[in-house]
């Protein structure tokens, strides 16, 4: 082994202590290896950079931008809400939560899909008094299970595909779902030891901040505008009964008012709901189908609806309109922006909006122009201006849309009409087109860390197959195993489980990929008598079985702080499961690919 394989090593070590123990951002964990492989001179620029234009990579980036006009329109939101229902316990609950899931996840990349079903998840497991800990474990796993089904699910198999094409050629890319053959068994594997023993091994934790905790509290109308899905049903059938951090106060219709709303209250068009709570539950009542905001002045703001957001804003003394009511002081022509509701030293202001005399102080909740933030940040009228995050009103007339063209993406990819970058790339701009989203909220949508993580990956997998450090593992590996194939894949699918756990999903499938050619190269008389694809499906499958630690995928990662979850929580629940997904597909990959 020569001195550029030892330096890859050496450097590779260094990476992945960096990784394991340090709190540095992984992105800049690699990138630094990267870098100083390049400066020893192990790799020239055209390695660095090339895994900035792996398809794999790329579909990835698009791909945020179709999932991104799926949560602004809320149609998984509203799928989920009708699959979800009342469960009865918390193992109900798993049950309810990890099915329908995993189903989502095979056709929708489940990194985002997680981030629009985090706050759906928690709301839900609040209205039915379920610790939010017993959920969101199996909310990241259900989707990680599931993203092991089908071409787009998860990065990780999008990232070895771009690999698999690049090594093998376009004919040897994998098909929508021919990874299933071995992630749908992994999957139901996985789905019966959640709703069995891993669920019973969840502890119930307490999130690490909740929003219960703010101490702001505002009284909100809202207006069941006509048409709306909510007339005639109760108010327990439309959700509002038990909206975590928020109480319904009393029911505005016409002349009669009704305090102390029953549950079994049937809504009526017109209706004015009176609300109290806390910011963060305002913005999720604005999300259900129907329900308005119920002053005025909203609809008159010089502001398109899909350019607006959620702001609060504190009044300072120099306020020109202090001491004069919201009316009064023509709050809406002055600034552009409409009130929603007013907080006062965390007391309830239970007055109409318009008649709220306001104080030096007070914190305002105000529905204006995405870009009021940027603009009053320095104004002296307001001690401090801060944009409530994705508060921008849901695009619900848009969500069968939405919908729609994410179904043709699958579609057209499943009939092998077209690669997977060019579907994506064609759904990304249907969405813009179609209003499902806008192109700044697309862009803002990407996630840059995990694009960056995967190209400077593929830098140092280029490193390890250049130096010679891939073929010296495979060496190794294969007088450890004696030439059997079967016990190789096995360690190949171990070894990188291990290292997804310890580094991160996609560095690990990028970095063992040279490794598993160079094995099956190595086990014929000719470099072509073996197949790669079973090896390569094996790093697959084992870069996605991400569950044995918070660091491994950034889904673990995203529910580690509201679930309020410890590394010893993964460990546990993980671990067998880790070894269950293993020995399933393990045995499955030889039966399916033959070497």
């Amino acid at each position: 082994m020569g001195a550029e394989a030892w330096t890859t090593f050496g450097v590779l070590l260094l990476v992945i202590g960096g990784l394991v123990f340090t709190r540095a951002a992984p992105y800049l964990v690699l990138v630094g290896g990267l870098v100083l492989l390049l400066t020893v001179g192990v790799i020239d620029e055209s390695d660095l950079l090339s895994g900035l234009a792996n398809p794999g990579m790329l579909t990835v980036g698009v791909l945020f931008a179709v999932a991104a006009g799926l949560r602004e329109t809320q149609a998984m939101a509203w799928l989920t809400s009708r699959l979800l229902g009342s469960p009865r316990s918390a193992r109900s609950a798993q049950v309810r939560i990890a099915g329908p899931v995993a189903v989502l996840s095979a056709f929708m990349n489940n990194t985002p899909l997680v981030a629009v079903m985090m706050p759906v998840v928690g709301d839900w497991g609040r209205k039915h008094g379920i610790s939010v800990s017993k959920l969101l474990i199996p909310l990241s796993y259900a989707s990680i299970l599931g993203g092991a089904c089908t071409l787009i699910g998860t990065s990780t198999i999008l990232v070895m595909n771009g690999l698999i094409i690049s090594e093998l050629g376009r004919e040897h890319g994998l098909d929508m779902f021919e990874i299933a053959a071995v992630g749908v068994p992994c999957a139901v594997v996985g789905l019966v030891y959640l709703f069995s023993v891993g669920g019973w091994l969840l502890t119930d934790r307490k999130p690490v901040l909740s929003p219960q905790d703010d101490a702001r509290e505002y009284v909100v109308e809202m207006l069941v505008e006509e048409g709306s899905p909510l007339h005639g049903r109760t108010i327990e059938q439309a959700g509002l009964r038990h909206l975590p951090g928020l109480y319904l106060i009393e029911i505005d219709r016409g002349d009669q008012i009704l305090p102390a709303v029953s549950s079994s209250v049937e809504l009526r068009e017109n209706d004015r709901l009176v609300f109290a709570g806390i910011v963060e539950s305002v913005v999720d009542l604005r999300r259900i189908r129907g329900l308005v905001p119920a002053t005025d002045q909203v609809f008159k703001l010089d502001a398109s609806h899909t350019n607006r957001s959620l702001v609060e804003a504190v009044v300072s003394q120099s306020c020109p309109i202090v001491g004069m009511s919201i009316r009064e002081g023509e709050f809406r022509t002055r600034y552009n922006a409409a009130v929603i509701a007013v907080a006062r030293n965390g007391e309830r202001v239970n007055q109409k909006i318009g008649d709220i005399v306001l104080r030096a102080g007070d914190t305002l909740l105000l529905e204006a122009r995405a870009s009021f933030a940027a603009q009053h940040r320095d104004s002296r009228d307001f001690f401090l201006v801060s944009r409530v995050e994705d508060s921008a009103p849901p695009r619900h007339d848009r969500a069968w849309i939405s919908l729609a063209i994410l179904a043709a993406m699958v579609a057209v990819v499943t009939l092998g009409n077209m690669s997977m970058l060019n579907a994506s790339l064609l759904a990304a701009g249907a969405m813009i087109l179609a209003r499902c989203t806008s192109a700044a909220t697309a862009l803002r949508s990407v996630d840059w860390q995990v694009l960056i993580v995967i190209s400077a990956a593929f830098g140092i997998g280029r490193a390890m197959d250049t130096s010679g450090a891939a073929q010296a593992v495979t060496t190794w590996l294969i007088s450890l195993a004696g030439q059997d194939p079967h016990v190789i894949l096995a360690v190949l699918c171990g070894v990188t489980m291990i290292f997804t756990n310890l580094m991160n999903a996609n560095a690990a499938a990028v970095l063992m990929f040279p490794i598993a050619v160079s094995t099956a190269h190595g086990l014929g008389p000719t470099p072509d008598a073996v197949s790669v694809m079973p090896f390569a499906i094996a790093i697959t499958m084992g870069a996605a079985g991400s569950f044995a630690t918070p660091i491994g995928y950034q889904t673990n990662l995203m529910v580690m702080g509201p679930g309020g979850y410890r590394t010893v929580d993964y460990l546990k629940i993980g671990l067998p499961l880790s070894v269950l997904f293993w020995l399933t597909a393990t045995l499955l990959i030889p039966q399916i690919w033959s070497f």
